[in-house]
């Protein structure tokens, strides 16, 4: 066996091999990689709020004082034992959608305020607010007493 120690076929000094006069590079560039990860994440970041379920609210806005509305706003109440008063009447929440249905193509964009009963179940609440989303009702308000 006949060992050489020539500069042909060697080692360079970084350690990489010579091949035809090119040196390959042993690091990864990681930049792209960085890019693409924070790209995702700000996409993640905007995009998770809105997959939450629920009912959009549009609340007035007021610094102090009553609200200076041009019209009267329409009341939907529900009282402690789940009766649902509109317009003086008693409505269950399948007659309530018809109703509100034809509110809607009367009197668009009107604001309706909901008033109700503190012991009343959630569950109620939502399904009138479903049912004004569904009506394409915007201007929503819950009717609360302030605290003292």
């Amino acid at each position: 066996m006949h060992s050489s120690s020539g500069s042909g076929g060697g080692s360079s000094p970084g350690g990489f091999k010579r091949s035809g006069g090119r040196t390959s590079l042993a690091e990864i560039n990681v930049t792209p990689l960085v890019d693409v990860m924070l790209v995702l994440l700000i996409v993640f970041m905007v995009s998770a709020p809105l997959m939450q379920q629920g009912v959009e609210v549009n609340l007035p806005k007021a610094d102090a004082g009553s609200l200076n509305q041009t019209e009267d706003p329409i009341v939907i109440s529900i009282e402690k034992n789940q009766n649902i008063i509109f317009e003086k009447k008693n409505y269950t929440i399948h007659s309530l959608a018809a109703r509100l249905a034809s509110l809607a193509t009367s009197k668009p964009g009107s604001q309706i305020l909901v008033q109700a009963d503190q012991s009343v179940n959630y569950g109620v609440v939502a399904k009138v607010m479903a049912e004004l989303k569904k009506s394409h009702f915007t201007r929503v308000g819950l009717v609360t007493d302030p605290e003292k």
